[in-house]
C-alpha cells in the first residue's frame, strides 16, 4: 500500500481496463489520473507532477511508443507498458526507447502493483543524492567501492567484464535490460548486436554465482528480450 504522494498517471482507452487499473491503484491509495489517448497523456506529464505512468500502446490518436519517445527527450518518469502486443521484438522495442517495463495482458493486480513499487524502488535509489557503496540481492552483493562481489560473504572472482555486467545489473535491480542495451553499455556502440557474446559471458557468470545455473535464482532471461536482475 502506498504511504507517499505518489501520482500515477493511466494511459488507456479501453474503459473497461482503466476502470480496472484505476480500481486496482485506489485500493492501494495511490493519486492517479486517467486519459484515453496519447496527446492528452503528452500534455498531463507536461503540465502535473506525474511520478509513474501506465501506458497502453495502442492508442486511438498515435502510438504509445511515440509517447515513449517524446517523453524521453526530456523526463526519466517511470514508464510501465501495459499492451496485448507480446511480441518479443515490441518488448523489446519498448524497452530500448525507455520504458522500464512491460506487462503483457492479460496480467494480475497483485503483479501490477509489484512491478509499480520496483520501479519505484529503482526511481528514487537512481535519483537519490548519495551514491550507493554497495548493493545486495539475496546472498549475492557488490560492494562498488571496493569493486568485490560476494555469495553468502565468500568472495567470488570474475573477470573485469563480469563485474561491469554485474554493477549494470545491480544499478537497474528489477529493471528489464534489452540484450542490445547491454552489449551497447559493455561492449559500446560501435560492437553491434553479437547477443552470442553476451550469452557466452552470461553463462560464465551464472556458473559463478548461481547454485544451479540452468534455474538461475538472480539474473533471470526474459526470453527474446534481455534479462532481469531479481529483486528479492
Amino acid at each position: 500500500m502506498s504511504t507517499f504522494n505518489e501520482m500515477i498517471l493511466v494511459v488507456e482507452d479501453d474503459p473497461q481496463i482503466r476502470n480496472f487499473l484505476c480500481y486496482t491503484l485506489h485500493n492501494e491509495n495511490f493519486n492517479y489520473l486517467s486519459v484515453g489517448n496519447a496527446q492528452t497523456a503528452l500534455n498531463t506529464i507536461v503540465s502535473e507532477q506525474i511520478d509513474l505512468v501506465i501506458l497502453d500502446l495502442g492508442l486511438p490518436d498515435f502510438d504509445g511508443l511515440e509517447v515513449i519517445k517524446r517523453v524521453r527527450e526530456w523526463s526519466e518518469v517511470p514508464i510501465i507498458v501495459v499492451s496485448a502486443r507480446d511480441q518479443d521484438k515490441e518488448k523489446a522495442y519498448a524497452l530500448d526507447l525507455g520504458a522500464d517495463d512491460y506487462l503483457t495482458k492479460p496480467f494480475s493486480a497483485t503483479e501490477l502493483l509489484a512491478r509499480i513499487r520496483v520501479a519505484f524502488r529503482h526511481y528514487y535509489k537512481t535519483t537519490s543524492k548519495t551514491l550507493q557503496k554497495e548493493a545486495q540481492v539475496g546472498e549475492l552483493k557488490v560492494d562498488f567501492e571496493k569493486r568485490l562481489v560476494t555469495l553468502s560473504e565468500n568472495e567470488i572472482h570474475v573477470t573485469p567484464m563480469e563485474y561491469k555486467l554485474l554493477v549494470l545489473f545491480f544499478r537497474n535491480i528489477g529493471k528489464v535490460l534489452t540484450s542490445n542495451y547491454i552489449i551497447k553499455e559493455i561492449w559500446g556502440s560501435s560492437y553491434g548486436n553479437d547477443t552470442q557474446a553476451l550469452r557466452t559471458m552470461m553463462a560464465g557468470l551464472r556458473r559463478k554465482i548461481e547454485e544451479k545455473p540452468a534455474q538461475p535464482r538472480y539474473i533471470i532471461t526474459e526470453i527474446g528480450v534481455g534479462y532481469r536482475l531479481v529483486e528479492e
